[in-house]
């Protein structure tokens, strides 16, 4: 496998741990608030308005195309709706950045590019947990390690 389908198989793998942990809670925890800060539910939509703010810089037609999530509550199904669009959406445009080797508005690569929303995405993810620690709930063992389990996923 090259690195460029290395890049986008990881871009796959953060997906899928979004999926994992967005499906993996229950209703309270999904509607749990931070003590300051976005709600668990929040910090789902704001991965997606995030991806959604990049790919209208990278190519406005792009992420025209995809709902803004506003403030507010949201439901598991509209999150799911919202993030598998942005997924595949976001998929191709490393994919393009990857053969022409730069994405536009985007410094200093396109590895850089699918390093950043890892990263972004996984502060996120670290949010969540928190958030439900704060309220009791925390993530199942299953649910904290599988996030690191990327060989299976």
């Amino acid at each position: 496998m090259d690195l460029a389908e290395q890049l986008l198989d990881s871009w796959r793998i953060n997906c899928r741990i979004n999926h994992d942990l967005l499906f993996g809670l229950t209703d309270d925890q999904l509607c749990a608030p931070l003590a300051k800060g976005k709600a668990v539910s929040g910090q789902f939509a704001h991965m997606h308005n995030v991806r959604r703010m990049w790919l209208r810089a990278i190519d406005q037609t792009v992420g025209d195309k995809l709902i803004k999530l506003e403030r507010g509550e949201h439901s598991r199904e509209e999150l799911k709706a919202a993030i598998l669009a942005s997924d595949v959406a976001m998929a191709k445009v490393i994919a393009d950045g990857l053969t022409k080797g730069r994405i536009k508005n985007f410094k200093p690569s396109p590895a850089a590019f699918v390093c950043y929303m890892l990263a972004h995405e996984g502060n996120h993810r670290a949010q969540i947990e928190i958030a439900l620690r704060q309220i009791g709930t925390p993530l199942t063992v299953e649910q904290e390690f599988g996030q690191w389990q990327w060989g299976k996923l």
